[in-house]
């Protein structure tokens, strides 16, 4: 097992260049900008949809009221992911690009969205008006989207790089000079899609996202089969074992089909029919990563209140918390899992076991999939009884999930528990051992007369220089924290809510002791537009990857960025004088 898992770490370079792709990255952030309209739309899908179950239906006036706000957020969520692609993947670019000759950003966002509604929109003319065909501007365009996005910021780069643009002399404002530096790339985007798009149609006769569609059918279908979920789940875990952020890699990957058979899925329950699509966005958030990546929620409680170790109880009782909300870096971190042999095989097969649970009960018996989303953040038992719209079924798939979760963990949970226990009562021995021969020395020196006034007199001394330092540490600290007055930080992460974690205790520590620090967290990615607020920004260890890319950012807005190490991370978290003299130090740098 050693020796696998010793194979496995040594890709992690690659594994972390594949997370550090700014194709992929450009994917995940862009569709995470998104996920507010998924939510929000989801809300008024559940005040819809889920009083029918009990025989409730609203009043039509009512009803389309509801439906419209969720089709005129829903409905577009394309057009928006193609501009929060094209910003994210335009921020990627300027990393590249001196910092006096940089991608307009509103620009691409523009040059994006008309791009894309010429690749998946037709005409609908009637006699009164016309307008567009919607068809593939909510989910079904996400592929198409991205396509989009890539291709803008492709050409801006190619013209901006070049500066070949439309010059205005130095007399004219910053902005307008800007306006005309857009011009050409913007122009050139637009006609390349155009024309795209009239040779298209003419040979195939549908719309680009039509054909997009088509093409990746058959391997959506196939990632919905048992073989291609355990595939894909299986990746995330191991991923992430190794201490890669494994949604990072798999997500941009399956993020079209996520959002698309979750739409489908409702759609077909609205028509009275089987809603089969098992790869959703509520089966990942929920089932899959119940408690988080590698399926944690029942190994926190086991920690928690099955644990002989008092370290692994101590462990629990700082997790549990977290891991309920979906944050489990504080237990893949602290425990470890992240590379410990000991968990390999249920960190990564207990993913896949929820998922094939959830398919047999889709495939099987008759469930619908998941038709609404809800945020990550909601614990999974939560999650999954309400994404599946309260379906008697899915009380009973949830107790057999725990149930099997619990039996995969709990030999390796009491393996590791004994490991730790012989370690904590070999250490206490040694410790004991220790103390009976420090009393044996000091009796014998007193029956041999050796403890004179002498020795007396330096024990006192070494007890008085302990003392001093006991009483020069608070003011070291004070003094090693005083210049964090006015200074702010920033913790980022890849969800943004583990980065949360070390915010709140820099925020807690700095308040208690009467310093006037500013904290936030978010998500990597988010982080371009913030950077020149804060003064030092934070990576949290499944971020780490990023630090390269984080400096050239931190850069041009001459503030610093570090990134920590798993345990270091838990250990900042968990204790505001050590964070506090953390950022002190990293500042004073």
């Amino acid at each position: 097992m050693e020796q696998l898992i010793a194979t496995i770490e040594k890709g992690q370079p690659l594994f972390n260049a594949i997370a550090r792709n700014k194709y992929l990255k450009a994917i995940r952030d862009g569709f995470i900008s998104v996920i507010p309209i998924i939510i929000f739309s989801s809300i008024f899908c559940l005040v819809a949809s889920v009083p029918n179950i009990w025989g409730f239906y609203w009043p039509d006036d009512i009803n389309n009221a509801l439906w419209k706000c969720y089709n005129y957020s829903m409905g577009i969520l394309a057009i928006a992911c193609a501009a929060t692609t094209a910003k994210h993947f335009a921020d990627a670019q300027n990393r590249d690009l001196p910092k006096n000759n940089q991608i307009n950003f509103i620009s691409c966002m523009c040059a994006a969205i008309i791009g894309f509604l010429l690749l998946s929109s037709d005409t609908i003319a009637t006699d009164a008006a016309s307008g567009f065909n919607t068809t593939y501007l909510g989910s079904k365009g996400l592929l198409t989207a991205f396509i989009a996005a890539f291709v803008t910021g492709i050409i801006y780069k190619f013209f901006i790089k070049r500066n070949i643009t439309v010059k205005m002399p130095e007399q004219v404002p910053p902005n307008i000079s800007q306006t005309f530096k857009d011009i050409i790339p913007f122009s050139v985007c637009i006609t390349v899609f155009w024309v795209f798009d009239i040779v298209f149609r003419a040979a195939f006769g549908f719309c680009f996202a039509q054909g997009v569609i088509q093409v990746f059918q058959p391997l959506f279908t196939a990632a919905d089969g048992y073989i291609g979920l355990a595939v894909i789940y299986g990746a995330m875990s191991l991923f992430w074992f190794v201490g890669v952020h494994g949604p990072s890699i798999v997500e941009p990957a399956i993020a079209a089909a996520l959002v698309a058979n979750m739409t489908d899925n409702l759609a077909a329950y609205q028509a009275g029919q089987h809603a089969s699509a098992v790869l959703t966005q509520g089966a990942q958030y929920f089932v899959v990563c119940m408690g988080g990546t590698g399926a944690t929620l029942v190994l926190v409680f086991m920690f928690c209140f099955l644990a002989k170790s008092q370290e692994m109880r101590a462990v629990g009782k700082a997790a549990i918390v977290p891991v309920c909300f979906a944050v489990n870096e504080p237990l893949l971190f602290a425990a470890p899992i992240v590379l410990n042999p000991v968990f390999f095989v249920p960190f990564v097969f207990a993913p896949i076991a929820n998922v094939w649970i959830l398919k047999v009960f889709i495939d099987f018996l008759g469930m619908n999939g998941f038709m609404y989303t809800l945020p990550w953040t909601v614990p999974g038992p939560i999650g999954t009884i309400m994404g599946l719209g309260f379906q008697p079924l899915a009380f009973v798939m949830l107790a057999i999930i725990l149930v099997v979760d619990f039996l995969l963990y709990y030999p390796f949970f009491r393996a590791y528990d004994a490991q730790k226990c012989a370690e904590e009562a070999e250490i206490s021995q040694e410790e004991l051992a220790a103390k009976n021969a420090e009393k044996a020395a000091k009796l014998n020196d007193a029956f041999q007369g050796k403890a004179d006034a002498k020795s007396v007199a330096a024990g006192a001394a070494a007890e008085a220089v302990k003392s001093d330092a006991a009483a020069a540490a608070p003011a070291a600290e004070a003094t090693a924290t005083s210049d964090l007055n006015g200074k702010r930080v920033l913790v980022l992460c890849q969800g943004g809510g583990t980065s949360g974690l070390l915010a709140n205790a820099l925020a807690k520590a700095a308040k208690e002791r009467g310093i006037d620090l500013e904290t936030a967290a978010d998500a990597y990615g988010n982080h371009v537009d913030m950077l020149p607020d804060f003064d030092l920004v934070v990576l949290a260890p499944q971020a780490a990857s990023y630090l390269a890319d984080l400096q050239k950012d931190c850069e041009r807005v001459g503030n610093k960025c570090v990134a920590c190490r798993g345990k270091q991370y838990i250990e900042l978290s968990q204790n505001g004088d050590k964070s506090l003299a953390f950022v002190s130090e990293q500042l004073s740098k």
